[in-house]
């Protein structure tokens, strides 16, 4: 998020300027809360009485008519006219197993080889640590209990390997390959389950402009299965009551065009119960990811 507007008088028997109302409006464009705003306006010291004025507790009439309602013109995502059973994406011929429409879930087979998959194991294998997650907060990363994986992070195009499954990630989800964060090669082990949770960064939280200086806002997920445990740790969707069972080679993606739990985009990991799962995860962001 920018720094606040420059301080000085915008009121005028307490009207707001223009200048302040194209800022407000930009920064709620960009998905930042009145929570965040009002500490941007605080910390480029603007007196408290006219923040409150601006930006009180809940939406104002202000915030409603500035705020432009913002339709994304385009999302990640395969291409489905036709309702096809394979979709070609260069290298390889991927399956389409199912689809959810509300919210865009979409189950493939066979995206990974188990070659690919063996390689990708081999190498995350010695780089694994303990999982963290992001800490809207903060802006940084910390341990979680409801998280009790392990894993790392594979830079974007760090090996021919990473680089060969990220442009076909591309193709299949028609986006470009720079708008993705590094891929994301996580062990459960039995016992081991992520608890439901969103992959949105939550707005109203005070660490979130820091986080989407690095590619805005998430927008879709890919989980890709490596290794299938023996029981247990399918990917759970409680809204909807969907189970995608962890087949080795397949993934499930799904999408979220805002960050609002509205999306129904809650999911987790069910707890592994015997045997070991290995997934790659692919956060795909609305811009260029550095």
């Amino acid at each position: 998020m920018t720094t606040g507007p420059e301080r000085h008088d915008p009121f005028d028997d307490l009207g707001v300027s223009p200048e302040l109302r194209a800022w407000i409006a930009e920064q709620q464009a960009a998905g930042h809360g009145a929570a965040a705003l009002r500490l941007s306006m605080r910390d480029a010291g603007w007196r408290q009485d006219l923040i409150d004025a601006v930006l009180p507790d809940g939406p104002t009439p202000l915030q409603q008519a500035q705020a432009p309602v913002v339709a994304r013109e385009a999302m990640p995502g395969p291409q489905l006219d036709g309702a096809p059973l394979y979709i070609d994406t260069g290298d390889r011929q991927v399956q389409v197993l199912q689809t959810v429409r509300n919210p865009r879930v979409v189950v493939f087979g066979d995206l990974l080889s188990d070659e690919e998959c063996d390689g990708l194991i081999a190498a995350a294998r010695e780089r694994l640590a303990r999982s963290l997650t992001v800490e809207t907060h903060t802006g940084g990363e910390a341990l979680n209990v409801d998280r009790t994986s392990e894993g790392m992070f594979f830079e974007r195009g760090e090996n021919a390997l990473v680089a060969r499954v990220e442009q076909r990630i591309g193709r299949l989800l028609n986006w470009p390959v720079e708008y993705g964060e590094g891929l994301q090669v996580l062990r459960y082990t039995p016992g081991a389950q992520y608890r439901p949770h969103y992959d949105y960064f939550d707005p109203k939280e005070r660490g979130t402009p820091l986080i989407l200086r690095r590619g805005g806002q998430r927008l879709a997920t890919l989980v890709m299965y490596l290794q299938e445990p023996a029981q247990g740790g399918a990917t759970t969707f409680p809204d909807i009551g969907l189970e995608v069972a962890p087949k080795r080679g397949s993934a499930v993606f799904f999408s979220y065009e805002r960050p609002d739990p509205a999306t129904r985009t809650l999911h987790g990991g069910a707890p592994v119960l015997a045997g070991e799962k290995w997934v790659a995860t692919k956060w795909l962001r609305e811009r260029e990811f550095i």
